[in-house]
């Protein structure tokens, strides 16, 4: 991805007629980019109601934008595109009795997940006085964020246990683990999974009471997928029972109204936003209209779209300031991204969790950055991560 201005080059509208779109008004990026073929409303989630979106062709949604059968029933809706991996603010069923196509993004923010994961997973440690190398990592939902996490938790020497029944069923057994393994082996459980609240592989709760007195290692518990997966009651006697023993916690049941009692236990707290980078943003925006192009037949040339460079894009390894251990590696992770700003913040004013959901940053990853003065060591496990060189 290069870091060009973002632009956009549309050559024609869609039969010379305007496509209404309705859009959520703090998708980033999109604002300035599609109202030269279509007349575009803006609105908040709260205000994405049936009069609203009445006449709309295409919604443009964020995972806080409900689309249920009450907002889109009698509505000219053709076309639901989400700039979310999950779907579950969709009622698919409706959409698909009623010839609504509805379309996510899988994938789209995978980097940025596995930046969290590795960050929040180094600050941990060091708050301990441990290493992760050698510890036993399980990933419960393998798909293009867990793959992702696997991928840099390796570099960093961690043992990955891999735990997808539907993709087990589908590959076989070689690779994957059951639950109970994982409960029994795992120092560190996450789980990426989508919220799925019904059937054979039905995920919600699928960390509850049972869940949480199977595991023997005591292990940190991380959620960055949907917060229903864990049953937070269950979570709590787990955390107090000492069955769990840090908590990372980005999804939360309920949200935005969040669990204060939880909120105290979490070693790290932040208001599901994983997968906020700037390039998974913009990834999701082009998949988004991509979604449109593709549904419609558009003739449009789209030019490359990049975020911003990074303040301080260039890390010399020879400058950073070390901690008490010398790792150079942690260092140059933690300063691309570091949650403890966005953790401080949410436990001082919980109330405000949408808003920081809406007003945040998007850091870069990894691959904006350039290292210089590192070891081949340090370059070769670096490389693993995603950095670039001088």
């Amino acid at each position: 991805m290069s870091d060009e201005p973002l632009l956009f080059v549309f050559l024609r509208p869609l039969n010379n007629m305007t496509m209404r779109i309705v859009a959520e008004k703090s998708v980033p990026f999109l604002k300035g980019v599609v109202e030269d073929f279509a007349d575009v409303k803006y609105l908040s989630s709260d205000e994405f109601t049936p009069t609203n979106v009445h006449d709309a062709d295409v919604l443009i949604v964020r995972s806080i934008n409900n689309c249920t059968q009450e907002l889109l029933e009698g509505s000219n809706v053709k076309l639901i595109t989400s700039a979310t991996i999950g779907f579950d603010h969709i009622d698919t069923t409706f959409c698909d009795k009623s010839g609504i196509v509805w379309k996510n993004v899988p994938g789209c923010n995978s980097i940025s997940v596995s930046q969290y994961i590795i960050s929040s997973l180094l600050i941990v440690a060091k708050r301990k006085g441990e290493t992760l190398k050698g510890k036993t990592l399980g990933i419960i939902g393998v798909g293009h964020v867990g793959t992702e996490v696997e991928r840099v938790c390796s570099a960093l020497g961690m043992k990955i246990l891999r735990n997808d029944p539907p993709r087990e069923e589908q590959e076989g057994r070689e690779g994957f683990v059951s639950l109970d393994t994982i409960c029994e082996e795992a120092d560190i459980i996450t789980f990426h999974t989508p919220l799925i609240k019904e059937g054979l592989h039905a995920t919600k709760h699928l960390a509850d009471k049972s869940f949480f007195e199977k595991l023997k290692r005591k292990p940190w518990y991380i959620n960055s997928a949907r917060g229903a997966i864990n049953d937070t009651k269950a979570l709590l006697d787990a955390k107090n029972k000492a069955l769990v023993s840090e908590l990372i916690i980005d999804c939360w049941e309920d949200e935005p109204t969040i669990n204060k009692e939880l909120l105290d236990l979490a070693s790290i707290a932040t208001p599901h936003i994983a997968g906020f980078s700037a390039d998974g943003k913009v990834n999701a925006i082009r998949a988004c209209l991509d979604d449109i192009i593709n549904y419609y037949n558009i003739n449009i040339q789209l030019k490359e779209i990049s975020p911003q460079k990074p303040t301080n894009s260039i890390i010399d390894m020879n400058e950073l300031e070390l901690n008490s251990d010398k790792d150079r590696i942690s260092q140059v992770i933690l300063h691309c991204f570091d949650p403890s700003a966005t953790d401080k913040a949410l436990r001082e004013t919980p109330e405000r969790f949408e808003w920081f959901r809406s007003n945040y940053p998007h850091p870069r990853e990894f691959s904006a950055y350039k290292i210089k003065n590192a070891t081949p060591e340090e370059i070769a496990l670096l490389q693993k991560i995603g950095f670039t060189f001088l």
